[in-house]
């Protein structure tokens, strides 16, 4: 099993110095990528009562194409992973070209995490539909792939239509890797079996009980029926460090008994104000999970 680390960014501020610090520190303790999360747009909650999401107006992101252009300088080694980028409200174009920027500058390290997103405010602000977000992610997959493996491309969808035109430079890698969050409806997991090249499985869904393993296996026999082969659909789980580092540990190892390939370690909610402790954690837990489990870098 890989070890990545999530970046705490709601808690580090936007300072870019601890952006570089952070990834530069993870690197060198061998850790196997760098996970961001994403969003454009923070929603005011003042009268939108009940708000269900995590996530408010004050919530820090970096934009994420932006933050992993300059770490693609910085690093060497390291994998950059959105988990997940709201992949309906971007235009797919330009998305295509933002991904492939990314995959050239690092030589190769970007692994797209894509998902659906919750936030309809979000969606109303960036001029896309909330309510197509499925359908249309199915389309915008196909191009994406489309755009990065063809010097010239003719597309036309529900919602595309491109006349012979191409991105220049094309990736690195051809294609680049195409993971999807989600999967707390039936409909979202058959979409992710049939078209993911790996899964973020929401760790607030999934337990890791006898469930959680039942539900992983019903996920593999659904790549099975697409003709695809399950072991070639990666699988990343998280471990929340907040929950303490043994129980952590237990949930980690769950998962890679479960067949989880990845886990990226996230040490968000702790009540950590600065990189240093942040690393600390990390540390400890990298070297623990590596006492306790077959661990990669």
């Amino acid at each position: 099993m890989r070890i990545g680390a999530v970046y705490p960014q709601t808690e580090l501020g936007s300072d870019p110095a601890n952006l570089k610090a952070f990834a530069l520190a993870i690197e060198e303790l061998g850790f196997s990528h760098l996970a961001i999360y994403d969003h454009v747009l923070g929603a005011d909650t003042t009268g939108r009562e009940p708000w269900n999401g995590p996530y408010t107006h004050h919530s820090l992101f970096h934009e994420v194409f932006v933050a992993f252009g300059y770490l693609a300088g910085l690093t060497a080694r390291i994998g950059l992973a959105t988990s997940v980028l709201v992949l309906p409200q971007r235009q797919t174009p330009l998305v295509a070209k933002q991904a492939a920027e990314v995959d050239v500058l690092s030589g190769g390290r970007l692994r797209l995490g894509v998902g659906l997103g919750w936030n309809g405010v979000e969606y109303a602000g960036m001029g896309e539909d909330f309510s197509t977000r499925g359908a249309r992610v199915e389309e915008q997959v196909a191009l994406l792939r489309a755009l990065w493996t063809q010097e010239v491309v003719s597309f036309k969808g529900r919602w595309h239509t491109l006349d012979r035109v191409g991105i220049n430079p094309l990736p690195v890698q051809q294609p680049i890797p195409l993971w999807f969050g989600g999967g707390e409806h039936p409909r979202a997991v058959e979409r992710i079996a049939r078209m993911a090249d790996g899964w973020f499985p929401p760790m607030g869904f999934y337990k890791p009980d006898a469930s959680g393993r039942e539900s992983l296996e019903r996920f593999r026999g659904l790549v099975a029926e697409n003709g695809r082969d399950p072991a070639d659909i990666g699988i990343e789980v998280r471990s929340k460090l907040a929950d303490g580092q043994d129980a952590a540990l237990r949930a980690t190892a769950f998962w890679a008994g479960a067949g989880a390939q990845v886990t990226a370690a996230n040490t968000m909610g702790m009540g950590l104000r600065t990189v240093d402790e942040h690393i600390e954690h990390l540390a400890r837990f990298r070297d623990a999970a590596r006492n306790a489990l077959d661990l990669e870098s």
